[in-house]
């Protein structure tokens, strides 16, 4: 039986100014910086494949006009497919000599409604020549999927729905699953991969190579061996079948070593017992990954992309470009970098850098059109990187770029060259501090450029910032100011000092400003390999051809992402008659999962009145995440209900273990910071200044988010330290700015003293240190700072400022006073509690 499920498919998814000569003063006492590293890395250039010179026979049709530009044109190539199926080897689909011999070859290999089912790209995505060598089949088959897409035209996005079809109907089977500690793989494989793999598979090695299972640590080995590992069948383990059939690195001879390690892999897997399933379950049949329904339907707007980047490989140290746009800006992966498993590629300490070659495709296609778009889905690290942190940048450096998007703790920010910006882009637009768009959750952020709206950022289909919201940008420009010479590169700066550590799902440059509707369908569609999965109830409901659907994808390396189940009936004549279903949980291995059961307190009833045949009936919105144990090759699914068509089984909870005796914690220091709230309190008790105070308040609201948010010391930063003298600057030029407030302060100290005179003596200075010490750091307690040594260092400091001779400007002695006073209230003594 089969259904069409309609392609409906969502993705759960004025201030005042603090001068910089009196910043520079505060900085002088409180610290130093300096940077470094090189502005601009330049990979070299590379020539170009020679092109072929067809001079056969024109093409009959348009059609074959069409075939040759956007297939042929390719494929012909002697590096590609040329050498074999353009001169004499069927079947012939880049004939040389005759382009209406070459289409009528074709398409007997291509299917033109869904172009990645043909013949073509299941051919090489089935390692039979991949142009890019063994192992990135996949960026081959998406590179002839792209070019049979744009000869289809129309016809390839026409399908507007999914066919449902019946999955094979089985029952969930005894299963073994890794054990949860690393105890047996220590004693069984560990020692096989140590003792032979680890000159490439570990992070120490000469020339380390990805996934590290020959780590000394058994845990972290062992976390990235399980993908490797056949349980059920050791003999189709990975580990083996690279000795056997492909003679990987054998360290003596390939036939015995592969039995050495198949032999290793049976005695870890034979310890395993088999987790038999609880007969009394009310349960689905059961489900691999493969057995469920690509939920391909369409729906990406790719119309202009010039380069996409899927990262399917996972594999390796090159992400492919696959959007069929020549020259292919292949990115080299270097540092520290780790693949993640359902697409994505997540750099550590790293950068992927495109050839400056193939870049300048960028420059050439998007100055064309004069417009162009960033689109990116994207799992920050963290919320504390600054710089901005690079997420896509095509550039030179930090100081001269194309474009960037990048990160500056909760902002995404947009940098741009063109004839309103300078060569680095700036102004940057960003979005709004107080909003804190960026979150370390999966986001779709889109920058799009056009000379008449300028710049404009979106996240998850929402408009959050553009040029626009900002009086003093002059909206648009052009891009004639655009340098072919620069690199594309993600996750850093050609520089390599903008690290942006994070994970990237999809990357694409489109030469076109994508319309919010674009954006909003490109969102819409999601990211990575998904499938409708269909647990057949049949058996449960009386009622054939019965089944609830998931949403299923591979989350990342260590889980899957379950969404929107939904009763369906691929019978498009069936009606459900009130089908009670309570109390689902998911279950894999033979075994409900312990975690991620959301759908634990489900009720839901499948009747008629909500019952609709093409698209079922959702059960609901949630979505959960459950942990991956063999991979998506093997592990096996279904689900269970506490009750369903009134027969009840109610799930019993499993006695809740003895605690483990707690472990001892790494030794934690005794004192911690003050939060940003505490530290703008502390500042105006210290100084007696109102934090209602105009001028204060707007300087606190702009370094707020920069101010530690949480009391350990741990976490404090350069950057936390440079928000704190912004506001020590400000409590203090308002303190001393009023006369009233000063006099009290600073009782007796003459203001209208040179600055030369003013700090002779030490009583003149204790007129100014006291106050100072004694509200900022205390006087008299058990544990506090030398005050002797504290005169000290604001000693130095005033003489170091008050040594302008005859030359001191009128208002010296009111700067020296505020620079230690921000030295004194912005001091450790000051933010420790």
């Amino acid at each position: 039986m089969k259904t069409r499920l309609k392609n409906n498919l969502k993705n759960l998814h004025s201030q005042p100014v603090i001068s910089s000569s009196m910043l520079g003063l505060v900085l002088l006492f409180l610290s130093a910086c300096s940077g470094g590293g090189p502005e601009v890395e330049v990979n070299p250039v590379q020539a170009a494949p020679p092109e072929i010179l067809y001079s056969g026979p024109p093409a009959d049709t348009d059609d074959v006009r069409t075939f040759k530009k956007e297939v042929w044109d390719h494929l012909s190539k002697q590096s590609m497919c040329g050498r074999c199926h353009g001169l004499g080897t069927a079947p012939e689909f880049v004939n040389l000599d005759d382009i209406n011999v070459a289409y009528a070859a074709a398409n007997t290999v291509v299917d033109l409604s869904l172009p990645k089912n043909s013949l073509m790209v299941t051919k090489v995505g089935g390692v039979h020549n991949c142009w890019l060598g063994s192992g990135n089949e996949s960026a081959c088959a998406d590179t002839i999927t792209t070019y049979i897409a744009n000869w289809a035209g129309d016809a390839a996005g026409s399908s507007n729905s999914i066919v449902l079809e019946a999955p094979p109907i089985k029952d969930p089977g005894a299963s073994r699953s890794f054990p949860s500690d690393s105890t047996l793989f220590a004693a069984t494989i560990h020692p096989v991969l140590t003792a032979n793999c680890a000159g490439c598979h570990t992070d120490a090695a000469a020339l380390p190579i990805a996934p590290f299972f020959a780590q000394a640590d058994t845990d972290a080995a062992y976390a990235a061996a399980k993908s490797k590992i056949d349980l059920d069948t050791p003999a189709n383990s990975r580990f083996v079948l690279r000795l056997r059939n492909e003679f990987h690195n054998c360290w003596s001879d390939c036939g015995d070593n592969a039995t050495e390690m198949e032999e290793a892999i049976i005695a870890f897997s034979t310890q395993i017992p088999l987790t038999e399933v609880d007969p009394s379950l009310l349960k689905s049949k059961a489900l691999f990954l493969a057995d469920g329904i690509v939920a391909s339907g369409g729906g990406r707007y790719d119309a202009s992309t010039i380069a996409v980047w899927n990262f399917k490989t996972g594999s390796g140290d090159t992400a492919f470009d696959t959007s069929g746009v020549e020259p292919a800006i292949h990115l080299n992966l270097s540092g520290s970098y780790n693949w993640v498993g359902g697409w994505g590629i997540r750099i550590v300490d790293g950068k992927a850098q495109g050839s400056t070659a193939s870049s300048k495709k960028l420059h050439d296609l998007i100055t064309a059109t004069g417009e162009y778009s960033i689109e990116a889905w994207v799992v920050p690290a963290n919320v504390t990187q600054e710089g901005p942190a690079g997420i896509v940048s095509y550039s030179a450096g930090t100081t001269n770029r194309n474009f960037t998007l990048g990160q500056t703790l909760y902002n995404y920010n947009y940098l741009n060259r063109s004839s309103e910006t300078n060569e680095n882009g700036e102004a940057d637009v960003s979005t709004d501090d107080a909003a804190e768009i960026l979150q370390t959750s999966l986001q779709h952020v889109v920058a799009t450029f056009s000379p008449t709206e300028g710049r404009k950022i979106f996240v998850n289909g929402m408009l959050v910032a553009s040029e626009s919201d900002n009086a003093d940008f002059v909206t648009g420009g052009t891009l004639g100011d655009w340098n072919d010479t620069y690199a594309l590169v993600l996750g850093n700066e050609v520089s390599s000092d903008r690290l942006f550590a994070g994970t990237f799902r999809m990357v694409a440059i489109h030469n076109r400003a994508l319309t919010q509707e674009q954006i909003v369908q490109n969102f819409d569609v999601g990211v990575g390999e998904k499938f409708f999965m269909l647990f057949s109830i049949s058996h449960l409901v009386d009622l054939p051809d019965s089944y609830v659907m998931y949403e299923v994808s591979q989350y990342d390396s260590y889980s899957y992402l379950f969404t929107e189940p939904t009763y369906i009936n691929l019978n498009s004549e069936a009606v459900p008659d009130n089908i009670d279903m309570e109390k689902i949980r998911i279950a894999i291995n033979g075994k409900e999962a312990i975690t991620g059961q959301a759908y634990r307190n489900l009720m839901a009833n499948a009747n008629a009145t909500d019952y609709n045949s093409e698209t079922g009936q959702l059960l609901s919105r949630l979505g959960t995440v459950i942990n991956l144990e063999k991979g998506p090759e093997a592990d096996e699914f279904f689900i269970t209900f506490e009750k369903i068509n009134g027969v009840e089984n109610p799930f019993v909870e499993p006695p809740v273990p003895d605690p483990a005796p707690p472990a001892d914690l790494d030794p934690r220091p005794e004192i911690g910071i003050r939060d940003f709230a505490e530290i703008n309190a502390t500042m105006s008790q210290a100084t007696g200044i109102s934090m209602g105070n105009p001028n204060v308040m707007a300087t606190y609201n702009t370094v707020k988010q920069q101010l530690p948010t949480i009391t350990d010391i741990d976490i404090f930063s350069s950057s936390h330290q440079m928000g704190v003298v912004q506001l020590a600057i400000e409590y203090c030029n308002a303190l001393v700015e009023d006369s009233s407030a000063r006099a009290a302060f600073f009782s007796g100290f003459d203001f209208s003293a040179s600055a030369n005179t003013a700090f002779d003596t030490a009583q003149e200075r204790d007129l100014i240190f006291d106050p100072l010490i004694e509200n900022s750091v205390g006087i008299g307690l058990t544990n506090q700072p030398s005050v002797v040594d504290l005169k000290t260092r604001l000693t130095e400091l005033t003489d170091n400022l008050s040594s302008c001779g005859a030359g001191c400007s009128a208002d010296r002695t009111e700067t020296i006073v505020k620079a230690a006073c921000a030295a004194a209230i912005g001091n450790a003594a000051a933010l420790i509690q």
